[in-house]
C-alpha cells in the first residue's frame, strides 16, 4: 500500500478518540522453702519450661509452614486498612482489579481497600503522592500497580521502613526496593513469546515490519514484556519478523490513535501493530478501522474482549490475549491481608491457598534480579473461534 492510500482517513483523530471513550466504558515473700516447697517449685518450672518449649515448637512449625511446609489458608479475622492504587483509574481494566479485591475483602471480613490513583495513566509521576500519603496514613497494607518505574523505590522503602507490606500487582518495582511480593498476572518472558507468535500467525511464515504501541516509558511491565519480545525475536524461528519502531501512547486514547497514525505514516510496508495495552489496541484497531486499513495492517496485543469483539469480528484485529483483572485482584489483596494479618510471610517457599483461587507459591521472580513473586496465569488467547463474549 502507498502512503497516499494510507492517507485517504474518512475520519480524523478526534472523531476516533470519541468512539474509543464511548466504548470503553486492592491484622517480698517468705524466703524459707520446705523441701516440698522445692520439689513443687522445681516440678512447676520444668513444667513452665516443657510449655514454653512447646510452645515454641508449635510457633516454628507454623511459621515452617508459611515458609515451604503446608499450605496455610489465608482465613477471615481482623479487619485492616488497605490502599489499592492502580496505575489509574479510568481505564476498566483497574476498577475490575478492585472488584475482585473487594470481593476478597468480604470474603475476609475485612474493609474494602481504598481505590485510588492518578485519574489519568499519562501521568506516572502522581503515583508518588499516594504512596506518600498511605504511608503517612499508616495504612496495613498498599497494594500498587507501579506506572512510576524507580521513582516509587523511595516511597516503597519508607513504607516497609514502616511496617506497611507493599503487594505489587500487574507492573512491579523493578529493583524490588520496598516490596515485599509481585502478584504477576502471567509469567513476563511467557507475555514476550505469547506476543511474538501471535505476530508469526497474523503475518505469516513471509512475516513482514511490525511496530509496537505501548503505554507509557516507565511502565515496568510493558517494558518488560517488550524486553521478552525482543529476545524471541532474535531467534531464529521469528527472524522474518521485523520490528521497525516502539512507539508510546501513554494509555490515553487521543495519544494512542495518534501514535498509531503516526507508525502508519512513518512505517509504509508495515503490516501490524501490536499493542501490549487494552488502551493502546482498541486504539489502534478504531484508527485503522475509520481510516480502512485493516486490509493491509492487523492489529494484536493485550486487550479486553469486550472491547475487542468487533475487531475481531471484522477481521482488523484476528487474535489478541489478556488474562482476568477481577482474578488478580483478589489474589493481590489475598497476599496482602495475609501478610499484614502475619497469616503469610513474604518469603521464598512459602505456600498459602488464596480462597476461590487456591493454592499458590511465593518463588524468586526470575524476570528480575532480585524480589519475590507470585504467579497467578494463565493466558487467554481470543480470534474469532473465541471472541470471548
Amino acid at each position: 500500500m502507498t502512503a497516499n492510500k494510507r492517507r485517504s482517513r474518512v475520519l480524523g483523530p478526534l472523531v476516533v478518540v470519541a468512539l474509543i471513550l464511548a466504548a470503553c466504558g486492592g491484622d517480698s515473700g517468705d524466703t524459707t522453702t520446705t523441701a516440698g516447697e522445692a520439689t513443687t517449685t522445681a516440678a512447676e518450672a520444668t513444667t513452665t519450661a516443657a510449655a514454653e518449649t512447646t510452645t515454641s515448637a508449635a510457633a516454628e512449625t507454623t511459621t515452617s509452614a508459611a515458609a515451604g511446609g503446608e499450605a496455610v489458608e489465608i482465613t477471615a479475622g481482623d479487619s485492616i486498612t488497605a490502599t489499592f492504587l492502580p496505575k489509574c483509574t479510568n481505564i476498566a481494566v483497574f476498577p475490575q482489579a478492585n472488584s475482585g479485591a473487594e470481593e476478597a475483602a468480604a470474603e475476609l471480613g475485612s474493609d474494602p481497600a481504598e481505590f485510588v490513583g492518578p485519574a489519568d495513566c499519562g501521568d506516572t509521576t502522581g503515583q508518588i503522592e499516594f504512596m506518600t500519603n498511605a504511608v503517612t496514613q499508616g495504612v496495613d497494607a498498599i497494594m500498587l500497580s507501579n506506572n512510576s518505574g524507580d521513582q516509587l523505590d523511595a516511597p516503597a522503602q519508607a513504607a516497609a521502613d514502616a511496617g506497611i507490606p507493599v503487594v505489587t500487582w500487574d507492573s512491579p518495582i523493578p529493583s524490588a526496593t520496598g516490596e515485599s511480593v509481585f502478584v504477576a498476572q502471567v509469567d513476563f518472558d511467557e507475555t514476550g513469546q505469547v506476543m511474538a507468535e501471535m505476530a508469526r500467525t497474523i503475518l505469516g511464515d513471509d512475516g513482514g515490519e511490525f511496530a509496537i504501541l505501548s503505554a507509557t516509558p516507565d511502565a515496568a511491565n510493558q517494558n518488560a514484556w517488550i524486553a521478552a519480545m525482543e529476545e524471541v525475536l532474535a531467534t531464529p524461528e521469528f527472524e522474518n519478523l521485523v520490528l521497525v519502531e516502539t512507539v508510546y501512547g501513554n494509555d490515553v486514547a487521543e495519544d494512542s490513535v495518534t501514535a498509531a497514525l503516526g507508525l502508519v505514516d512513518s512505517h509504509p510496508d508495515l503490516e501490524l501493530i501490536m499493542a501490549p495495552t487494552t488502551v493502546g489496541i482498541v486504539a489502534a484497531a478504531q484508527a485503522m478501522t475509520q481510516e480502512g486499513l485493516c486490509e493491509t495492517i492487523k492489529v494484536s496485543g493485550l486487550g479486553l474482549p469486550e472491547e475487542m469483539a468487533p475487531y475481531v469480528e471484522s477481521g482488523c484485529a484476528p487474535e489478541f490475549a489478556l488474562w482476568s483483572f477481577v482474578d488478580l485482584g483478589y489474589l493481590a489483596y489475598y497476599v496482602a491481608y495475609g501478610i499484614a494479618t502475619e497469616q503469610i510471610v513474604a518469603e521464598e517457599g512459602a505456600t498459602f491457598v488464596a480462597g476461590r483461587m487456591g493454592e499458590y507459591e511465593i518463588t524468586a521472580d526470575p524476570t528480575r534480579d532480585a524480589g519475590l513473586r507470585v504467579l497467578m496465569g494463565p493466558f487467554s488467547k481470543y480470534n474469532a473461534e473465541n471472541p470471548g463474549t
